[in-house]
């Protein structure tokens, strides 16, 4: 009885990450026949179809969605063999999700000691709010995710990468800029502009906004990048990492207020799914952010 080859494998993966047979053929350095019969084959054995036809592109059904986890370990058990004990020699790819702050502010700490120490290997980073981001990582979409702040779930599983700060941000002539001491009474009535709902910075801002008094939000933006920039306009006050807003604070184009009544330390994170093998790539990426 014939067996499934890593090809077919190969084939597979490479359908469910373009949508198309051509493009897995280009990205293999295969014929588009001989991908089109690889694919054939593989629905051949395995006695069911992996993908939905709709609209010229192939889309994973619930038989595929199922196979897919498995046949990306598989094909990462197997690259294994030839590595031998030379980590330098790594190749292949990485599919990495980063939380908004993370992978627009601290790509370059996340990714750049791994970059340089293995050029082989292809990353991936899609960058999305913390929900986005889970998501990825339950249905095996993304390998390792870095978020802000907590995620329970139990197939997932977070080990501490690094701390962040959030601060309370101002346009320069607010009635509290300037001002040396803050109470939370100072803040009634006030105008926030509030991160999207699934962003971590969001979650935290909704419990800091818990302990003072009643305000109002005028705004919900999903960039923290827009939110700094309706800040400087006027628009209101916000609840920012303090990384994004450094340089505008030095320029004078925004004022950070005094909050040391607020709880605004949290912590980052590496999300990695438990049941997802934990091969030779994703242990050198922890290895080059102190996790391994």
């Amino acid at each position: 009885m014939n067996s499934v080859s890593p090809r077919q494998l190969e084939v597979f993966v490479a359908i469910a990450a373009g949508g198309t047979v051509r493009g897995a053929a280009e990205q293999l350095h295969l014929t588009q026949p001989a991908a089109s019969m690889a694919l054939g084959e593989l629905e051949r054995l395995l006695g069911y179809r992996v993908f939905d036809r709709i609209q010229q592109r192939l889309h994973l059904n619930a038989h595929g969605r199922r196979l897919l986890p498995r046949a990306r370990d598989i094909l990462e058990r197997l690259r294994e063999f030839g590595l031998g004990d030379a980590g330098e020699d790594l190749s292949g790819e990485l599919r990495l999700g980063a939380s908004n702050t993370i992978g627009n502010y601290l790509v370059g700490d996340l990714l750049g000691g791994f970059v340089a120490a293995h050029p082989r290997v292809s990353i991936r980073l899609h960058v999305d709010n913390s929900a986005s981001i889970l998501a990825g990582m339950l249905d095996y979409s993304l390998d390792l995710g870095c978020i802000e702040g907590p995620a329970a779930h139990p197939q997932l599983e977070l080990l501490p990468w690094r701390s962040d700060t959030l601060c309370v941000c101002a346009p320069p002539n607010h009635r509290l800029a300037g001002r040396k001491r803050l109470r939370p009474d100072d803040f009634a009535g006030a105008r926030w502009i509030l991160r999207e709902a699934g962003s971590a910075t969001r979650s935290q801002a909704e419990r800091v906004l818990a302990a003072l008094p009643a305000g109002e939000t005028v705004l919900e933006l999903d960039q923290s990048e827009a939110i700094k920039q309706a800040v400087i306009a006027g628009l209101g006050l916000a609840l920012l990492p303090a990384i994004a807003v450094e340089e505008a604070r030095l320029s004078g184009r925004i004022a950070v207020l005094p909050t040391p009544f607020l709880p605004l330390q949290r912590e980052l994170s590496l999300v990695l799914h438990r049941q997802r093998h934990r091969g030779a790539l994703l242990g050198a990426f922890l290895a080059s952010v102190g996790a391994g």
